[in-house]
């Protein structure tokens, strides 16, 4: 028997939404990296996991990529996925 599909919405703080789906696998969480590399100028990541931990995580890696890329600074967010 075929999992259910459902979409799942993330809300964060800035008021933005993103919405996946529709989904038979067991995300919980977003997250998004918003770069700050020079000039005014801006780079965009994000993802969706299957725990927080495994979402947090990504923050360490972060800290990495951004001495490797030379941004000047970065903001990084987890928020929950909830069933819509």
């Amino acid at each position: 028997m075929a999992k259910r599909k459902r979409m799942l919405t993330a809300t964060l703080a800035d008021g933005y939404v993103k919405t996946i789906g529709p989904t038979a696998a067991p995300f919980t969480h977003y997250w998004r990296i918003v770069a700050h590399v020079g000039g005014g100028r801006t780079e965009v990541f994000w993802g969706h996991t299957k725990s927080l931990r495994e979402a947090t995580g990504k923050q360490i890696a972060t800290g990495d990529a951004a001495r490797q890329r030379g941004w000047e600074s970065y903001d990084f967010e987890v928020v929950e996925l909830v069933e819509s």
